[in-house]
């Protein structure tokens, strides 16, 4: 019986690994959501159901199948925090900019999501998939990330209570990776340039700067929103607080600067200015 059994498993590996060496000589062919891409993937699934790349493989087999591309004109220089692809003039001379979108298909769209969140549960420490999923919701969302807010919320959470390494692939990583990879996704929202993710920015900058008080990007991210939002004595107030646990933070010297001159106040212009002049030569 334990002979039958092991030689039923030794079967389901074989075709396992036949099949996905079939998936990735597909692939290589017709491209992610190309024709038969599906049926080798269902092939797959019932002789492996588990397999991790078998579920990447639907993953971006659905996203790749339901993502298409339009073109939105424009009259600003920069849409979402991308460059037009084209820019013409109109009928009165003025510029008018095109930008490519993605649109997703919603169907597709969830059944994409559901593979991913199979493959973070069969490698739920693998921080590579999780941000995956935090890119996938961000474009998606477009200028509305309330879900890609909401999922990095809890990511940080979660960080916040691990006691062991993540793994980026098949690499550890810890606290400083994941604390760098945060702040890109603060600097990402905040080029989105709408309400709303300006919003997401400042909301996941708090955040951080809670769970990780040493790192004074998450701070100096603060005090921009402030600056940007013209509470200029507020953006004073937490840049301080950043040089005086890092005197010479050029970020936050400089949008202090910047703060004194939007609030014509020449003696903190004096200031600042010769902080920065002490700190910038080093």
């Amino acid at each position: 019986m334990l002979l039958s059994m092991m030689s039923v498993l030794s079967y389901a590996q074989n075709q396992s690994e036949i099949l996905e060496r079939r998936y990735n000589l597909l692939v290589e062919k017709v491209g992610l959501a190309g024709i038969g891409v599906e049926t080798v993937l269902d092939a797959w699934a019932k002789v492996d159901s588990t397999n991790l790349n078998m579920q990447l493989g639907r993953f971006r087999y659905y996203l790749t199948k339901g993502q298409t591309t339009s073109v939105v004109a424009k009259a600003e220089k920069k849409y979402l925090g991308l460059d037009p692809v084209l820019s013409l003039k109109d009928s009165l001379g003025k510029d008018v900019y095109y930008f490519q979108e993605p649109v997703f298909d919603d169907i597709l769209y969830g059944q994409a999501m559901k593979s991913l969140d199979k493959v973070i549960s069969l490698a739920p420490d693998r921080l590579d998939f999780r941000f995956m999923k935090a890119n996938t919701y961000i474009t998606y969302e477009k200028g509305s990330p309330d879900m890609a807010l909401s999922y990095l919320m809890d990511l940080c959470d979660e960080a916040a209570a691990r006691t062991k390494d993540w793994t980026f692939g098949q690499e550890k990583k810890g606290k400083d990776f994941f604390a760098d990879a945060m702040q890109e996704y603060c600097y990402n929202l905040f080029i989105i340039g709408t309400p709303s993710s300006r919003n997401a920015f400042v909301t996941l900058s708090r955040k951080l700067n809670a769970i990780f008080p040493e790192y004074l990007d998450f701070l100096n991210n603060i005090g921009s929103y402030q600056l940007m939002s013209q509470d200029y004595k507020g953006a004073l107030k937490t840049y301080g607080k950043v040089l005086k646990k890092e005197p010479g933070n050029l970020t936050a010297l400089q949008n202090s600067l910047l703060a004194a001159r939007r609030m014509k106040n020449g003696k903190l212009i004096e200031k600042y200015n010769m902080q920065l002049q002490k700190y910038q030569g080093k």
